[in-house]
């Protein structure tokens, strides 16, 4: 019995950079030098506590190898309540591909310290990795794993294509390197950056992508705050920036040039889908996702369970989310 090829979709014929992975494994991992380590949130009283961490991986395969998108693994040193070797952690990549450096020797990651109680006896947690990073000093060694990741990176041709991202949280990492490296390299497309977070104190890498904006005019940078207001339009998620600034996204979203990538916690997702599907003609909407007639009638009941099985997206659209 012969069966029939699947239709094409859009995005199908967009080929992707090649991405190396696993030049080193938990088993056998490489050590980087911290040269940098700083916090970068937008203020100093941030409810959250985020440092921006270099590394320095000169003398290893790494060297030239990691790209925005991709993650790095790092070994914590000491071991665990049952005395076995702490386990890998992986964390995004924020240097370009050229790292911070432009030669790839130095790396960077974006980390949040982990500070919660334990449900059960309500004792203080602190996640083992990310407090070895943000606690680490100039000339402390780390040990590195990878890099890992292949489906959340930039097109080869990225002149083809104009870029809007969607970030919450240390989500926004991905989007420093690739923000820089689509400036620096392609002029031509246009890119937009929707960052979320609950106060305004909590934007990460904030002067950043403002002194990108200022000096970039392919390149805007659209903030929306949950828990603040939003210059008089209320509090705002990710999302609602599809309809407070539909002026300057709505042209790059018909284009059919764009790709839509997403990162940060679980659930953003759905209320940009959602958002989508509400302002967006149907001649454009085909370009990132294809949904069932009846999902389509009802878009506020949209769950996460849905898609893939009513809601089907396009290669033009990239998700990245965690819990």
């Amino acid at each position: 019995m012969s069966t029939a090829p699947k239709a094409a979709r859009p995005g199908d014929e967009i080929a992707w950079r090649e991405a190396v992975m696993h030049l080193y494994k938990p088993t056998d991992p490489t050590t980087g030098v911290i040269v940098k380590n700083e916090p970068c949130t937008a203020g100093k009283k941030s409810a959250g506590f985020v440092r921006h961490i270099e590394i320095d991986v000169s003398g290893t395969n790494l060297v030239g190898q990691c790209q925005p998108g991709q993650s790095i693994g790092v070994l914590p040193p000491g071991v665990d309540t049952a005395g076995k070797p702490h386990k890998l952690r992986l964390y995004s990549l924020a240097s370009p591909t050229g790292g911070e450096d432009g030669a790839g020797k130095i790396i960077s990651t974006t980390v949040k310290r982990t500070i919660d109680e334990h449900w059960d006896s309500g004792k203080l947690f602190l996640g083992v990795c990310s407090n070895f990073l943000c606690d680490a000093q100039v000339g402390d060694k780390v040990s590195l794993t990878g890099p890992s990741g292949k489906k959340f990176i930039l097109p080869k041709d990225p002149g083809n294509h104009d870029f809007l991202f969607f970030a919450t949280g240390t989500g926004i990492a991905p989007f420093r390197g690739m923000v820089m490296d689509l400036l620096r390299d392609s002029p031509r497309s246009r890119v937009a950056l929707v960052m979320g977070s609950p106060y305004a104190t909590d934007l990460i890498y904030d002067r950043v992508f403002r002194d990108l904006a200022a000096k970039h005019p392919s390149f805007t940078y659209h903030t929306a705050i949950s828990r603040e207001d939003n210059a008089g339009q209320g509090r705002l998620y990710v999302q609602d920036r599809l309809r407070t600034d539909r002026a300057a996204l709505e042209p790059m979203l018909t284009s059919g040039r764009t790709l839509i990538y997403v990162c940060g916690i679980a659930g953003m997702e759905l209320g940009i889908l959602q958002e989508l599907a509400r302002t967006l003609p149907p001649s454009a909407l085909e370009h990132y996702m294809e949904v069932d007639p009846a999902a389509r009638a009802d878009i506020g009941s949209w769950n996460r369970s849905m898609l893939h099985k009513q809601i089907h997206l396009t290669r033009k659209v990239l998700l990245e989310v965690y819990a």
